[in-house]
């Protein structure tokens, strides 16, 4: 006997009380029949009609937006973006919420993760529950800081640039994006036809004036002539084998860090936000306090932005060993990291080559993960290298309270943890971690 369908819930509106803040840019209610909301566009304590996106008659919970507000958050404001909204861009989650406001939430949702999957209070982990914005500095409600220094356009049938939905592949064609960094800006991106284009990748690099266009036929497409605003460099993607190539210009931007240029190639990894590099540079190198002539790990390792700053600091006696997977960051990071004599990049999965390497001690760890975080293996191999502080920077804070169970399970303890704001008007967070060797008999 064939099953029926499952009714779709889909356009259903309740009147609901909004409750705390959950990891992803939204927030909690249950309807009168006790299904869990998952509610976007909203805030704590508001009361709101929910219309909901997603999910059925039994399912497990619903997402939905809150597309009249009844009793609004005195943290509340008109969202600065006219793209901003049910149905409309999904690249912000906190247009609505004053500044400070969005550092809280970030902040709620960190400590909830933290005692869920660690069983960490924020003293236990010697965080003292604040979220610090980028640059020290406090916007006014209704300012949008315009700080990302990467964006990927999406493009439409009819060519427009634009921002992905929530949730969605459909395209919200943008005329400007509020938080692309000037240099973004000045492309203009969103003033030109991009027919026959997947995306196109704007590129603006911090402490130099380059810039770069990364361009993503559809299949048979042929690449339009890109005459932007001002001179950048052109690459494309492969649609066979989705590598990166140069149409002209150089292959790379170059990026300023710990008074470091680093060169950065085929839309290679680096941190969004101009002062996020530097910010946690800082914050790493402040928790593990490197010394003369120690050896460091430092673990997923990009294009050696931490690996150039222990070089730094352990000296000519000392010594690093970077590990990253990817291939053209691995050439970048041994360009970037050529005039230290006694730094090491291995290229490959860090829990494969780690093990291989035959390392059975080090002073210092640094490891940047994927948002998946590290994993129990590889935080275990970690445990049994006896170095005396790891910094751990994490861009996800269930995945970095899940890692942090495994290091206490190997003896290792939270010293001190840094949030950082460094992707405002979103749910991102950005963390540090420095841990240590539980003390025996402690």
């Amino acid at each position: 006997m064939q099953a029926e369908p499952k009714k779709s819930l889909v356009g259903e509106e309740y009147e609901v009380e909004i409750g705390p803040v959950a990891h992803g840019g939204h927030c909690v209610a249950r309807t009168d029949e006790g299904q869990v909301l998952f509610v976007r566009h909203t805030l704590p304590g508001e009361r709101v009609i929910a219309r909901v996106t997603d999910g059925e008659e039994d399912s497990r919970f619903l997402r939905a937006d809150a597309v009249t507000i009844l009793d609004p958050s005195k943290d509340r404001v008109e969202a600065p973006c006219p793209y901003a909204g049910p149905g409309r861009c999904g690249g912000c989650d906190w247009q609505h919420a004053k500044p400070g406001a969005q550092r809280r939430l970030k902040g709620e949702v960190l400590t909830e993760q933290l005692q869920r999957l660690a069983d960490l209070t924020p003293e236990e982990a010697g965080w003292d529950g604040t979220v610090m914005p980028a640059d020290g500095d406090k916007l006014p409600p209704g300012e949008v800081p315009a700080w990302r220094t990467r964006v990927q356009y999406a493009v439409d049938d009819e060519g427009r640039a634009g921002l992905r939905r929530h949730r969605s592949h459909e395209v919200e064609p943008v005329d400007h994006c509020l938080i692309a960094a000037e240099g973004v800006s000045e492309l203009g991106i969103e003033r030109r036809d991009w027919s026959g284009m997947d995306t196109v990748e704007a590129i603006a690099a911090t402490g130099s004036q380059d810039r770069q266009v990364i361009l993503t036929p559809r299949p048979g497409a042929r690449l339009p002539l890109v005459e932007l605003d001002r001179p950048v460099s052109v690459m494309r993607v492969d649609e066979k084998d989705g590598g990166v190539h140069r149409v002209h210009g150089r292959p790379f931007v170059r990026e300023r860090a710990d008074d470091r240029t680093y060169r950065v190639g085929s839309g290679g990894f680096w941190q969004v936000h101009p002062k996020a590099a530097d910010t946690l540079v800082t914050a790493v190198m402040q928790g593990l306090m490197p010394r003369k002539g120690e050896t460091a790990l430092d673990l997923y390792c990009g294009v050696g932005l931490f690996a150039g700053a222990l070089a730094d600091r352990v000296g000519e006696t000392g010594a690093v060993l970077g590990i990253e997977s990817g291939k053209r960051a691995v050439e970048d990071a041994r360009h970037n990291l050529a005039g230290f004599d006694r730094v090491r990049i291995e290229q490959g999965k860090v829990e494969s080559v780690l093990p291989r390497t035959g390392i059975t001690e080090a002073d210092l760890v640094v490891l940047d993960p994927p948002r998946a975080g590290a994993g129990r293996p590889t935080v275990a191999h970690l445990t049994q290298l006896g170095a005396r502080r790891i910094a751990y920077v994490a861009c996800d804070p269930a995945a970095l309270s899940r890692d942090l169970a495994y290091f206490r399970a190997g003896g290792y303890r939270v010293r001190t943890l840094r949030a950082f704001d460094l992707f405002p008007m979103t749910h991102h967070v950005e963390c540090v971690a420095i841990l240590e060797p539980v003390a025996k008999g402690s």
